[in-house]
């Protein structure tokens, strides 16, 4: 029997100023499944969520569909987001030095959390605040509660907000780029700490990080975007086992090897390309050592190589990295 999606993306566009930025996504998360999604900057990764959660200014025009548990959330009423953002569906930002308020001490800016999603106040919502503490492993958690976002260091802060992630006991926690700023040992202790959280308390993960090795840790499932569009979705044991979208291909010949000679890193040549200047094709062409006449023509659609692996290329069939 196949579970219902707790959350679904269909026909996902955003357009800012007439430039369209994300092309028609169709994706969907199980509950507590762990999806992760990678790609250059500028792909449209971190945009896709907040447009899925509102969070985009009205000058954005995002059409298409999102369903939270068969629920439409897309331009839904203030009250209604406001009840589905913490609560339903939390959000790790990239930085959390500018996502953490510097003027308010952090208990406060947790109880916030705690009172908005879970009515809690007063030493209720103290006592919550260093329960999520010690859950995140904060050392000293109740003396922590009293402090300013300058006085801890940039892994206690990102600890502090997946304690205000936490907070509204989500089903779904999306975490944007959450180990970028930290050094490779607390980097290893916030993974450790999410996946220890997805198994204790049920709850899917959307990861968004440019770091293959540790989606290939953390992750059951990966979408790869580029230029605003997803061009490869497999489970994560096939993905890495051999993708099959040059693009995917390429991110994964950059990676150094662990073993054997040293040799040079084999870059993508070129960039990706600007909204408003795509080519008429298949946006990853003109990098694309593989790219036939054909693909210049119309953007590729996603076509099914086995029945969990999808991918946009004309040309998904012929080869793989495997090959």
């Amino acid at each position: 029997m196949t579970t219902a999606p707790l959350l679904q993306l269909a026909g996902l566009s955003i357009a800012f100023g007439g430039a369209t930025v994300v092309h028609g996504i169709d994706l969907a998360i199980a509950p507590g499944e762990a999806l992760g999604m990678v790609g250059e900057s500028g792909c449209g990764k971190s945009v896709t969520w907040l447009a899925a959660l509102g969070l985009l200014p009205a000058k954005a025009r995002v059409g298409g569909s999102v369903k939270l548990g068969g629920e439409e959330i897309l331009h839904a009423a203030p009250a209604t987001l406001e009840r589905v953002r913490g609560g339903r569906v939390a959000m790790i930002f990239q930085d959390p030095a500018s996502a953490l308020n510097p003027v308010h001490r952090l208990g406060r800016q947790v109880q916030e959390a705690l009172r908005l999603h879970r009515g809690l106040g007063g030493a209720s919502a103290r006592a919550e605040a260093k329960r999520l503490f010690d859950l995140v492993g904060i050392p000293d958690a109740a003396r922590r509660l009293d402090a300013f976002p300058h006085e801890l260091s940039g892994g206690q802060n990102q600890r502090v907000m997946i304690a205000m992630a936490l907070a509204g006991q989500p089903e779904l926690l999306v975490a944007d780029e959450p180990t970028t700023a930290l050094d490779v040992t607390i980097q290893a202790q916030i993974l450790e700490l999410l996946q220890t959280l997805r198994r204790e308390l049920g709850m899917a993960l959307v990861l968004i990080s440019h770091d293959l090795g540790v989606v290939a840790e953390v992750c059951d499932r990966v979408a790869v975007m580029y230029a605003g569009r997803l061009v490869e979705e497999a489970p994560a044991a096939r993905f890495f086992a051999g993708p099959r979208h040059p693009y995917a291909q390429g991110l994964m010949a950059a990676l150094p090897p662990l073993d054997g000679p040293r040799a040079p890193l084999l870059a993508i040549p070129g960039g990706v390309p600007e909204p408003g200047a795509l080519p008429a094709g298949c946006a990853f062409a003109p990098r694309c050592a593989a790219s036939q006449p054909a693909c210049e023509a119309a953007p590729p659609v996603a076509q099914l190589v086995s029945p969990d692996h999808a991918v946009a290329c004309r040309r998904a069939n012929e080869w793989s990295l495997a090959a």
